[in-house]
């Protein structure tokens, strides 16, 4: 696989990273003017949702369309019930 290998899921991996980028921009500037831990705390959970929603598509996408070789089905069932974990 190259570095220019893109997946289906890619774009929407980006859209949901860009959106975490922002977020996480908004809970320096939460932290910044002085917010509430509890408010800053729960913002921050969010943003650690996003970004591992973000790791579980591409690491399923990836193993669907890197892990295809012949012989690998078991192992890639396997892999996939191990990745929910992530």
């Amino acid at each position: 696989m190259t570095k220019y290998d893109t997946h289906a899921s890619h774009e929407a991996v980006i859209i949901r990273l860009r959106k975490a980028d922002g977020h996480l921009r908004a809970v320096i500037e939460m932290i910044e003017i002085g917010k509430p831990c509890l408010d800053i705390a729960q913002q921050l959970q969010a943003v650690e949702k996003a970004i591992t929603n973000a790791k579980r598509v591409l690491i399923h996408d990836h193993m669907d369309h890197c892990l295809d070789a012949d012989g690998w089905d078991a192992d890639r069932t396997e892999l996939k019930a191990i990745a929910k974990y992530l």
